[in-house]
């Protein structure tokens, strides 16, 4: 069969689950993953042919997005802040809000009278992607990364290796923990803040996939993670040090008003491209 015909019928089938703009582009990610072959090497040569054992590759592939598993999951990798990540089931896939994060916490930081040998600690960090983008933005940064979960670690390391950044990696049960053992000059944190009533709001092919041990908190308790690791970073973070956290858009004010109550200073909130509240950082 042409791939330009396969094209067509990929894109019909999927459009009665995904808009046909997205149809197109998962179309597109497969093609560059299985045959090396961009949009414009099919405009070009409208002519070029599946073989049969590949027809068969992509209507497994087909299927399995009918299905609503994520796109990421079956290539086996996603992009980041410009580099390339393994992700898989036991890690969330990293979100384009997440990478605002990360670059405020880079602009930040250059920003800073102490530029240079900056100590950063991630805290729940998944596929990795927090710690080794700012590892690989951050000139003689040393950074630690720690998550409960140790096959995300598994993947976490892996990523480390492709990106080609040395991160220390600890199993580490956060709210477990009393004191971090030494002083950072940032605390970082994406933690689990997806309330279980707010369940409804998900995409099924995030709520079916991703780890929920990584998305939702108990509806009575939504803010556990970001109250522990302010308590933390009030042992742990250096003079004038920085914690930044990824939040949940609907408790911007308990947010704000956690950390006022615990003290902390200069505490900036920030809207993603979206324009929701997504993210706040803060001083001792």
């Amino acid at each position: 069969m042409k791939i330009k015909e396969y094209r067509s019928q990929f894109i019909q089938e999927l459009t009665p689950i995904y808009d046909a703009g997205e149809a197109e582009s998962f179309f597109y990610l497969v093609l560059e993953e299985k045959k090396q072959l961009k949009r414009i090497d099919l405009a070009l040569h409208p002519d070029l042919n599946f073989s049969e054992e590949e027809s068969v590759d992509w209507n497994l592939i087909l299927e399995q997005l009918k299905k609503e598993i994520p796109i990421q999951y079956l290539l086996g990798k996603t992009s980041f802040y410009g580099l390339d990540f393994e992700v898989n089931e036991n890690v969330l896939i990293p979100r384009p809000e997440t990478e605002e994060l990360v670059d405020w916490i880079i602009k930040s930081s250059s920003e800073s009278k102490k530029s240079k040998d900056l100590k950063i600690l991630d805290i729940g960090t998944g596929s990795g992607c927090i710690a080794i983008s700012l590892a690989k933005n951050i000139p003689n940064s040393q950074v630690y990364a720690v998550d409960i979960s140790e096959k995300a670690l598994v993947t976490a390391q892996k990523n480390a290796e492709l990106n080609h950044v040395k991160i220390t990696f600890s199993n580490q049960n956060i709210l477990d923990t009393e004191d971090l053992k030494q002083q950072f000059d940032i605390i970082v944190s994406n933690p689990p803040y997806v309330r279980n009533l707010e369940k409804e709001e998900i995409k099924k092919n995030v709520l079916d996939n991703e780890p929920h041990l990584a998305l939702f908190v108990e509806d009575n308790d939504a803010l556990i993670f970001y109250r522990k690791i302010a308590e933390l970073a009030q042992k742990n973070l250096s003079e004038n040090g920085k914690l930044f956290f990824e939040i949940n858009q609907y408790l911007a004010k308990e947010m704000v008003e956690l950390l006022e109550k615990m003290n902390f200073k200069n505490i900036e909130l920030q809207k993603d491209i979206y324009g929701n509240d997504r993210m706040i950082s803060c001083h001792c």
